[in-house]
């Protein structure tokens, strides 16, 4: 089994900032790609960053770019969301992604539990 733990999350006010974690831990031969998913009350759920964990390259919504930064620990099953600049419209549940590599046919797509982060004064 795999899973996904997410941390960080809570209230802060326009402007301020945020940290979210995310470690898998479980049955992973190897991991694919790492990424941070949102949805909002009424809205479906987005992609916010995402990052490849060879090579790592990112990749992130226009409605984050500048203000979100993508990244991973050096043993590539953490990754983080630093979140900047925040604004009562990212107010969202932010969820965990991953591919997974469970074995050697398989990989395997698994999602955090979810963690809510809100953005009000």
């Amino acid at each position: 089994q795999v899973h996904l733990v997410e941390s960080g999350g809570g209230l802060v006010q326009p402007g301020g900032s945020l940290r979210l974690s995310c470690a898998a831990s479980g049955s992973i031969l190897g991991i694919n790609s790492m990424g941070w998913y949102r949805q909002a009350p009424g809205k479906e759920r987005e992609l916010v960053a995402a990052i490849i964990t060879s090579g790592g390259t990112t990749n992130y919504a226009d409605s984050v770019k500048g203000r979100f930064t993508i990244s991973r620990d050096n043993a590539g099953n953490t990754v983080f969301l630093q979140m900047n600049s925040l604004k009562p419209e990212d107010t969202a549940v932010y969820y965990c992604n991953a591919e997974i590599k469970v074995d050697i046919y398989a990989v395997r797509n698994y999602w955090g539990q979810g963690t809510q982060v809100t953005v009000s004064s």
